[in-house]
């Protein structure tokens, strides 16, 4: 019998994670939360049926609990989310080809859709009301780190004001 993975396990190890379900994606978005990138970052390979994008992600696994001393700085890896099986891919709410505009990813969800094959549509909600709409024929995604760690720049981890 094997045993399930404990947190302290990750360490400093690169994530390697796949969704194959709604409940699957909620982990990614969470990992995700934060991640920023300039529009130019992302891609839709038609042919493949791939969207994929490279961000800066905030290292939630490593950030202090609220009792938690902090003992090192505050860290973010360049990791790729890749979408497969994808139908379609909508913008909204930003230009992904302006080069100046960097944005930040709040989360992923995943609506279902009309028929009842398992496919629907993932959702990568950003910070302003943009919104990425990324048709697929079921959820196929993975979360790979690509760089170790880095100090993150602000020195902070990212707050969300309540409103």
């Amino acid at each position: 019998m094997t045993e399930d993975a404990r947190f302290e396990d990750g360490g400093e190890t690169p994530l390697r994670l796949a969704a194959e379900d709604r409940e699957d994606l909620v982990a990614i978005s969470a990992l995700l939360q934060d991640a920023v990138l300039p529009g130019t970052e992302m891609q839709w390979d038609r042919n493949s049926r791939r969207f994929a994008l490279l961000a800066n992600r905030f290292r939630w696994e490593d950030a202090p609990t609220q009792s938690g001393a902090r003992k090192r700085p505050f860290e973010r890896v360049q990791a790729v989310l890749a979408i497969d099986a994808v139908r379609a891919v909508r913008w909204s709410g930003f230009d992904p080809r302006d080069k100046d505009q960097v944005i930040s990813l709040l989360s992923l969800t995943f609506e279902d859709g009309a028929d009842a094959q398992g496919g629907g549509r993932i959702v990568l909600t950003l910070a302003g009301d943009g919104a990425i709409g990324v048709d697929v024929e079921a959820v196929s995604v993975s979360l790979t780190d690509v760089t170790r760690p880095y100090q993150a720049v602000s020195g902070r981890a990212p707050e969300h004001p309540e409103d």
